[in-house]
């Protein structure tokens, strides 16, 4: 693995295309087995924390959902030593009470994308079932919700958020069947990138940032391209806030089960997984390879 260069990401999503605030500022560009990122990392010093921004979507909003290089992301950031990662998203709401400009912080997650979309580091000849009961580090979420609150912003402490594909909107139907699923928030990003984080095992939150409320809503407008791009600048500035905040707030060592996620997770005994698969997921895997940990 590359020297630790920092311990917390920001994953910037639509309008957050760079990270305010930032000292002694490094920019690297890193290719990894699963291709390049998104675009390149920016290291700074925010808040006495070394912190790794990505723009999700590349800057200037280049890249769609579905072809988001999540899996290069994720890596490139375990190859950076990033232990803490913290993902913005721009969603719609779902509920009456999760107006336009609030912030949720997310602990539940529904799976409506397409399968087109690379979820997993493993495979060729390793397997692993990790467990995504709870998709969202508990303690994270707590950073970032005390975070908005010190920030005087709106913000509902949890929610589901179900991903849709993308890049169309939902459907009137879908909008309220979403709601009778009792999902709170909608968006085309948080996976595969929480699964990624999980198997990576980094902390993984989000703070997302309702713009809208969808298509199901009697009275306001429609969904639109144009009403998101209204809304995002003044999310942006509100995010950037509690992202400073919940800096402050990062507990020195993590006790949440994140850093063992794999540990009974990996299934195959490690004589039958070939080299290649292992060095390939050496950033990954590697502690419990040479710990010699073997798979039951």
């Amino acid at each position: 693995m590359a020297e630790p260069r920092a311990r917390v990401a920001v994953i910037g999503g639509s309008g957050f295309y760079r990270m305010e605030g930032l000292r002694d500022v490094d920019e690297v560009r890193l290719d990894t087995p699963f291709g390049e990122p998104s675009d390149a990392v920016v290291l700074g010093t925010l808040e006495g924390e070394r912190v790794a921004f990505l723009p999700r979507h590349g800057v200037g909003h280049r890249i769609l959902p579905s072809e988001l290089p999540a899996r290069a992301n994720i890596y490139a950031l375990k190859l950076l030593g990033v232990e803490l990662v913290i993902g913005v998203s721009a969603v719609g709401s779902l509920r009456q009470e999760i107006a336009p400009l609030n912030l949720v912080v997310p602990d539940q997650l529904i799976d409506r994308t397409r399968g087109g979309r690379p979820s997993t580091f493993f495979g060729e000849g390793l397997v692993a079932h990790i467990a995504f009961a709870d998709p969202f580090c508990p303690v994270l979420r707590e950073v970032l919700t005390g975070a908005a609150r010190a920030a005087e912003a709106a913000v509902h402490p949890d929610g589901t958020y179900v991903v849709i594909e993308g890049p169309t909107f939902s459907t009137r139907a879908e909008s309220k069947l979403y709601r009778s699923w009792g999902a709170d928030v909608i968006g085309m990003t948080a996976l595969p990138e929480a699964k990624l984080a999980r198997e990576a095992e980094m902390c993984y939150a989000i703070l997302a940032c309702a713009t809208d409320y969808d298509v199901w809503h009697p009275v306001h407008d429609d969904v639109s391209a144009e009403i998101i791009v209204a809304n995002l600048q003044k999310n942006v500035a509100v995010s950037q806030r509690v992202l400073r905040l919940a800096l402050q707030k990062l507990p020195a060592a993590r006790e949440c089960p994140c850093p063992d996620a794999l540990k009974d997770a990996l299934i195959t005994p490690w004589d039958l997984v070939p080299e290649r698969t292992k060095q390939t997921l050496a950033p990954i895997i590697g502690k419990y390879v040479e710990a010699e940990v073997r798979p039951a």
